[in-house]
């Protein structure tokens, strides 16, 4: 059995797909298998990955049915008992899964650890915001406010997914900040603060494009934990403190483009949540996924 199981997601990136997988089968640790999950490209990404078949493992969806989808596939797939994610459009610096493992040899009882990356943008290198920095340890705080793990620069144990659950598949979006929240409210994710991933963003196809607003996946994925009891008392006081901010910050927004159902709604939401009303009749979730 391999050590670790790499997972990487494409749709239409027939290129860029292939040097992932160059950068995994070019890691100093080599205790690994690949699997490849090919979220219904019309590209050819088939063709792309073929003289690499003899090294992956090559899943397709018939048709594409978002990341989510196409990291549970792979995650049902795996047998190893550590789990790594790689977005195509990125790629890894050959040491890295190797410093994870020692990592993770050096700490045991440690279920998630990520590393440091470098950004990409448009071709050139970018410094990340000081709201961007990676904490250490116990993150559930810095996670609810902006998405803080990079799906291609952690590595968890896979005994975490029996007991956190999947990448939620009805969320168009922010499904990894989601998984972080289910994650880090009860465990630690550690940073190795070494930039051993190369983080390619600014292109057309990002999901950060298609949407006017990712907030509203972010309150959903709060109140959901909320909603779910597992957290805290501290950790609740918290989750719902930044669903206030969230909620204000999108309320407004929905006023100033004349949406005045939708604003109240979000504006109310925290109070009605905090005073256990329910919030997830089906009037009220309707506007949770309004793209309009």
């Amino acid at each position: 059995m391999p050590e670790v199981s790499v997972i990487i997601s494409t749709f239409n990136r027939a290129q860029k797909v292939e040097r992932a997988v160059t950068s995994v089968l070019n890691q100093g640790s080599k205790d690994f298998e690949i699997i490849v999950v090919d979220d219904g490209s019309t590209d050819n990404t088939g063709q792309a990955l073929a003289k690499y078949m003899s090294s992956i493992r090559y899943i397709r969806h018939p048709v594409n049915r978002g990341a989510s989808a196409a990291r549970n596939t792979g995650i049902n797939s795996s047998v190893a008992p550590w789990i790594a994610f790689l977005d195509s459009d990125d790629y890894w610096l050959d040491e890295k899964l190797y410093a994870q493992m020692e990592f993770i040899d050096r700490n045991p009882g440690i279920v998630a650890c990520q590393t440091q990356e470098i950004w990409i943008r448009r071709g050139v290198r970018v410094n990340p915001k000081e709201r961007h920095r990676k904490p250490s340890g116990n993150i559930f705080r810095q996670s609810l406010k902006l998405c803080v793990v990079s799906p291609s620069a952690v590595i968890l144990k896979r005994s975490l997914f029996e007991e956190v659950g999947l990448f939620d598949e009805t969320l168009p979006a922010v499904e990894d900040y989601d998984l972080w929240l289910r994650i880090s409210c009860r465990y630690p994710i550690y940073l190795i603060d070494k930039e051993l991933v190369v983080k390619e963003g600014g292109h057309e196809d990002q999901l950060s494009r298609r949407f006017t607003s990712m907030d509203r996946f972010r309150i959903r994925a709060i109140v959901k934990l909320i909603k779910s009891g597992i957290l805290s008392s501290d950790q609740t006081k918290a989750a719902i403190e930044e669903l206030f901010i969230k909620c204000r910050i999108y309320g407004n927004g929905c006023i100033r483009r004349g949406k005045m159902e939708e604003a109240s709604y979000y504006l109310s939401l925290p109070e009605r949540l905090a005073g256990n009303g329910d919030i997830f009749s089906n009037r009220t979730m309707m506007p949770l996924f309004s793209e309009k």
